[in-house]
């Protein structure tokens, strides 16, 4: 009786420390993005873990860099901004367009940013490339939400699939 007992405590003391050694962190991004054709834009917001998005900016830019709205620099909104732009890669009807940067704001531990699209008078095709966080973290995915008003469509991309290509004709 006294062994069985042993066994049974040794083993519920020994079993949250062999979960907590094999856990991970789940590395995510999700970004939306829905045709508004009465305005002929294209609105887009990225959701980025800012632990995340901060060490990448660290490790790239500058030790320095945070990601908080009390004590961010205007050179860490920059290296922000930066980053996204060269990660975050926008195909409309074949042809590559500009995202122009709306604003950010914090939502506890996310960062929104917001960006648009303007002059898409039809959407025939939309294609995203989308490495955000890839080059730090090789497990992390970026989750696209595309709305029309004809449609809601999803798509996973993740390092060895970081473009995805919709059509709506």
């Amino acid at each position: 009786m006294n062994m069985k007992f042993f066994k049974i405590t040794l083993v519920l003391l020994l079993f949250p420390m062999l979960i907590s050694s094999i856990s991970h962190k789940f590395y995510v991004s999700t970004t939306s993005v829905e045709y508004v054709p009465e305005i002929q834009t294209i609105q887009i917001i990225s959701k980025i873990f800012v632990e995340d998005i901060e060490q990448v900016l660290q490790e790239r830019y500058s030790p320095l860099v945070v990601l908080n709205p009390k004590k961010e620099t205007e050179a860490d909104i920059n290296y922000l901004k930066k980053y996204v732009a060269q990660k975050l890669k926008i195909s409309i009807n074949n042809k590559p367009v500009e995202l122009n940067y709306i604003g950010k704001e914090y939502d506890i531990d996310i960062v929104n940013m917001y960006f648009e699209i303007k002059n898409i008078s039809e959407l025939e095709s939309f294609e995203i490339e989308n490495k955000i966080l890839f080059d730090k973290f090789p497990e992390q995915q970026n989750i696209i939400h595309m709305i029309t008003p004809a449609s809601k469509k999803n798509m996973i991309l993740d390092k060895n699939h970081p473009n995805g290509l919709l059509n709506f004709n």
